[in-house]
């Protein structure tokens, strides 16, 4: 019998790793490094919780379910009607802060943590079912906060570094991150024949993801589509499926707070501010070009590959929006964008020679280098504006005054007459204004309102004609944002930032 040397069956060890393995671990350890300076920053911009865009109205719809949850009535202004900020997690948040006592402004920076938390388990969970590699789930969440354009874009339900800094309390946020748990579950399911009740669970928890935030929820369901398609499941599947879409129908036609399906006549109200979505396209999204490339390599791979399926998908409803002019169905770009930047972070760590791993490396590290450039001004929100470099400073939006200097003299209900920009922020100290800040579908005297408001603060309109106003809609307050409002029958109690004076109706 011969017997053979262990020598000769199992290399020795040395001690040290190969070469190859040395520059793939020091790779893997900058991606979690940078992702986790990121996520200390965000954790610090949580702190500051900045103002700008629509914290107003989240915080004035927690302050309304808070003291009414079973009938909050409209969030800003004296009027009993439904909203669609009216959805189960702003009815979680609102109950919270009902039961501690908490302000809603430490509850939504409870939200952010939430949030947050959501998309970065979110986005490690679903990313894991694409690759196992290590260094790819850091890679993809730089990818979705820095791979998009050399000019920062701010809007809720895209995760830009600086957008994200700014929405992170957000429904929205939220809603994300549930969107990427949502395609990692569905994503076991197909894979994994999943039974009758994981299915019925998906059904409610994509009720839910549309209840929370409606443009997210567009987001999450071509995300789940592209998925199913991809998979190619089997006759067993679909009846599955079906019962769970049903049971989400089901649970989108019971919410009791605002009716989902008429949310589908209210685009012609939204047109108008969804315009700006279609400007700049360049500069806001260049890089994801190179998420794009990705996305081709992977087709050719594959012609049902979930990322490609999940971008056709989004471009189809992108570009059909700007041909028809229905230009709030530019809220599905994320369903563009994501797949794209998803794919750039996999294509870098893809297996192949290593002179062309190391040469997607490079690519990828040097467009995420440029976007957190342009991005930089987010370092204004923790750090102080003095203590920034000046080519930093330049990028730095300072973030909207609050009006908590108004609260020692008007009370929670009390209107106030206020346009727009003040209007946005008002109502999230509990007063209500006459004109809401932002569109809102379920008012239907939302044009007078808004007449009646730009009347009250127009020059040369009669003191009478503002005596009636204030009648009508039961003003007690006039915040005056310029500090030119001359009314001889209003009495001056305080004065505020820039200029702005609070005003006693007699």
């Amino acid at each position: 019998m011969t017997v053979r040397s262990s020598s000769s069956a199992v290399p020795a060890r040395t001690g040290r790793r190969p070469a190859i393995a040395r520059p793939a671990a020091a790779g893997r350890a900058m991606a979690r490094t940078a992702a986790g300076l990121v996520l200390v920053l965000m954790a610090l911009v949580i702190v500051r919780l900045p103002w700008v865009g629509d914290l107003g109205m989240h915080a004035a719809t927690l302050q309304r379910l808070r003291h009414s949850p079973l009938d909050p009535g409209n969030p800003l202004v004296d009027a009993d009607t439904a909203s669609p900020y009216y959805s189960p997690w702003m009815l979680l948040l609102g109950t919270v802060a009902r039961v501690t006592g908490l302000s809603v402004f430490v509850v939504l920076r409870l939200a952010a943590v939430v949030g947050l938390v959501l998309l970065v388990t979110g986005v490690r969970r679903y990313v894991r079912t694409l690759s196992a590699h290590r260094a790819a789930p850091a890679l993809a969440l730089l990818s979705l906060l820095f791979l998009w354009g050399t000019t920062p874009f701010l809007w809720s339900g895209f995760p830009g570094l600086n957008s994200l800094a700014l929405t992170v309390a957000y429904p929205s946020t939220f809603t994300l991150g549930l969107a990427f748990h949502f395609w990692a579950w569905l994503t076991g399911a197909l894979r994994g024949g999943a039974g009758w009740g994981t299915w019925l669970g998906l059904g409610a928890l994509w009720a839910v993801i549309l209840l929370c935030h409606q443009f997210s929820g567009v987001v999450a369901s071509l995300g789940a589509c592209a998925t199913v398609v991809a998979a190619r499941p089997g006759r067993a599947v679909w009846p599955r499926a079906a019962a769970g879409l049903l049971l989400g129908a089901v649970v989108l036609g019971a919410w009791p707070y605002y009716d989902f399906f008429a949310l589908f006549g209210a685009g012609s109200g939204l047109e108008p501010v969804h315009r700006v979505l279609y400007e700049d396209l360049a500069a806001r999204f260049g890089l994801v070009l190179l998420g794009v490339a990705a996305l081709v390599a992977r087709w050719r791979r594959d012609r049902r590959d979930p990322l490609v399926l999940f971008f056709l998908s989004g471009l189809l409803v992108v570009v059909a929006g700007r041909l028809s002019g229905h230009f709030s169905w530019g809220r599905a770009l994320p369903a563009v964008l994501i797949p794209a930047q998803l794919a750039a972070a996999l294509e870098a760590v893809r297996a192949g020679r290593r002179g062309v791993r190391a040469g997607r490396a490079a690519l990828l590290a040097g467009a995420l280098a440029v976007g957190a450039w342009a991005q930089a001004g987010t370092l204004g929100y923790v750090v102080p504006r003095d203590a920034l470099p000046q080519a930093v400073r330049d990028r730095y939006g300072p973030p909207w005054t609050g009006y908590h200097w108004i609260t020692p003299w008007v009370g929670y209900g009390d209107v106030v007459m206020a346009e727009t920009g003040p209007a946005r922020r008002i109502p999230a100290y509990g007063p209500y204004t006459v004109a809401p800040g932002y569109p809102d579908f379920f008012l239907p005297d939302e044009e007078r309102r808004t007449a009646v408001t730009r009347e009250y603060f127009a020059p040369g309109t009669p003191e009478r004609v503002r005596r009636d106003i204030e009648r009508e809609y039961g003003v007690r307050w006039v915040v005056d944002g310029s500090g030119d409002l001359d009314d001889a029958g209003l009495r001056a109690v305080a004065r505020g930032p820039e200029g702005q004076v609070l005003y006693e109706v007699p």
